[in-house]
């Protein structure tokens, strides 16, 4: 009889228990998808920390309430568009997407999933939104301008170095983004008296070898590099070719200036990826992308290496030296 009744009482405490093993089990964090520019898994870079910096200040922990699936275009040769149409089939719950090509490959491939842009470029021209008020349809976030800061970086550049008279400009000819910057670029260096010279690679395979052959062959005096995928994953043989070439190099991101680059001029990287994840955040709470304002940045950065000034042979005015928000020594 005690048998029973004990045999009775266990039971009982199993089927008490099963329903909370069961919602234990069936607990499910929100998946975000993350198509990075920059970067590879081992070395995210600074963007992506950036992002992480966010979802943290925002209470998520990833692999406690939140789960991220990052892909890297730099990893190999997948290309943006493969990699963001992977996310979209993976039915994640928010896609995060930090390139025009990303943008534009989410845009097309979906309408219910909300898409969070950090955009080098104005998402109203690009077609991206409808206006950075109200963007209607499933896309918002930060637009970083970093198109539109193409002649303030070209103008700060030619104050620093004021015996530039012949630029060349590397970029990735099947990129849009980087085709908009050419023509820009371009504009701003007839109104500042400079010289232009086309250095243009195609795609991942990019023969930067061989564009930088081009730059000895016209004799450039300086290098204007528009970053995209295909040519940021070249960046370390640009910078060495530029400093054993004593060419001062702009750069469109600091971490490129870390890296032996001579200076930059961007919006606030940290600041507009941080934003990223409070978009992310306030999605994940019920927001719907469509009535979210577009933010644009507020903090813009200019880095300098003082190390690679020395190296080539330049020395940066003191009035724009004092104007650095970064110099590297």
């Amino acid at each position: 009889m005690l048998r029973k009744i004990l045999v009775c009482q266990l039971t009982t405490a199993l089927l008490s228990v099963a329903p909370f093993v069961g919602a234990q089990q069936q607990t499910r964090f929100p998946r975000i998808g993350y198509v990075s520019g920059t970067g590879v898994s081992k070395s995210p870079g600074p963007q992506v920390e950036a992002f992480r910096q966010g979802l943290r200040d925002v209470g998520y922990v990833e692999g406690k309430n939140i789960q991220v699936e990052y892909r890297y275009s730099l990893d190999g040769r997948d290309s943006m568009s493969d990699l963001t149409t992977e996310l979209v089939r993976l039915k994640v719950d928010v896609l995060v997407v930090p390139t025009t090509l990303a943008i534009r490959a989410a845009k097309n491939a979906t309408k219910i999933i909300p898409i969070v842009m950090v955009s080098p470029t104005d998402p109203v021209a690009a077609g991206f939104v409808a206006s950075l008020a109200r963007p209607g349809g499933n896309i918002t976030g930060v637009a970083r301008l970093t198109r539109e800061l193409s002649r303030k970086r070209l103008e700060l550049f030619k104050e620093a170095v004021p015996r530039i008279s012949r630029a060349g400009v590397l970029w990735d000819r099947n990129a849009p983004g980087p085709a908009l910057a050419f023509k820009e670029y371009e504009a701003v260096a007839r109104g500042l008296k400079l010289k232009f010279q086309s250095l243009d690679v195609q795609g991942p395979d990019s023969d930067v070898d061989g564009a930088l052959q081009v730059a000895t062959k016209e004799r450039v005096n300086a290098l204007i590099v528009v970053r995209s995928a295909g040519v940021d994953r070249h960046s370390k043989r640009i910078v060495d070719f530029a400093i054993k070439n004593r060419l001062p190099s702009v750069w469109e991101g600091s971490e490129f200036v870390e890296a032996g680059g001579l200076m930059s001029y961007t919006a606030y990287e940290g600041e507009s990826f941080r934003r990223a994840a409070t978009y992310v955040d306030k999605i994940l709470k019920g927001a719907k992308p469509a009535e979210l304002p577009i933010e644009q940045p507020t903090k813009f950065e200019m880095a300098i290496n003082l190390k690679t000034a020395k190296q080539i042979g330049v020395t940066i005015p003191p009035h724009v030296l004092l104007r650095a928000d970064k110099v590297i020594k």
